[in-house]
């Protein structure tokens, strides 16, 4: 007997029924956390269905798009979680597993605990961090905390046995916080003896996990 499964277009790609159903389930998570943090139903809805649609319309596989829109709810049920500042403040776009972060926070203290929580969640590859600072008080702090940050990104690009697309790095009053995913303990040891060489760097605090280990738990 021959099965005829039923499918919809939209956009020149078809879906078949399974896509959809966890395409609309990702809709309806996003808009209930965005429900929680107090915003109105129809505005919940509309920006998790524009969210979701928007992936769709791009050049990416139904899964891709749908691994995308989850990954982006999970990165937003955690910063929710973590602080309800953070998630109404904190821009999430999610590319092929490639984490952007935009928006504006108060402190760099912000921006490292939004990047530590973005890599929290599954399927993340990279997280590109460009929330910026509105306390101005940080501003002189922060210029010679992207200048080490900027040494170090460039000391990780030009090492062959480093993949620096794995790593994130925050540098706040002189500490680096390294983030992310490393391929073997030599290589994060790399990277770390980079950091404690730069000039201005007063500590070094790992968050990198290996690639073989297990990510963290969503508590």
């Amino acid at each position: 007997m021959r099965v005829v499964m039923k499918k919809c277009i939209v956009e020149g790609r078809i879906f078949g029924f399974a896509g959809w159903r966890s395409l609309l389930s990702a809709v309806a998570l996003m808009a209930a956390a965005a429900l929680q943090a107090g915003c109105t139903l129809p505005g919940a809805v509309a920006g998790a269905a524009a969210t979701t649609g928007l992936a769709v319309a791009q050049e990416r596989s139904v899964g891709n798009a749908v691994d995308d829109t989850t990954t982006q709810f999970n990165i937003k049920a955690l910063l929710l979680k973590q602080d309800e500042r953070l998630f109404r403040k904190v821009g999430v776009e999610v590319l092929e597993g490639r984490v952007l972060l935009t928006g504006t926070v108060p402190t760099p203290d912000d921006r490292v605990t939004a990047t530590m929580v973005a890599w929290r969640s599954a399927g993340v590859r990279e997280v590109i961090n460009e929330l910026q600072i509105v306390d101005r008080s940080s501003i002189v702090n922060f210029a010679k905390d992207s200048w080490i940050t900027t040494q170090l990104r460039t000391k990780m690009l030009t090492d062959s046995e480093v993949f620096d697309i794995n790593y994130s790095v925050e540098t706040v009053n002189g500490s680096v916080y390294l983030l992310g995913i490393a391929r073997s303990p030599d290589e994060l040891e790399r990277v770390t003896n980079y950091a404690r060489n730069i000039r201005g760097v007063t500590r070094v605090v790992s968050h990198v996990r290996m690639k073989e280990e297990p990510q963290q738990p969503k508590t």
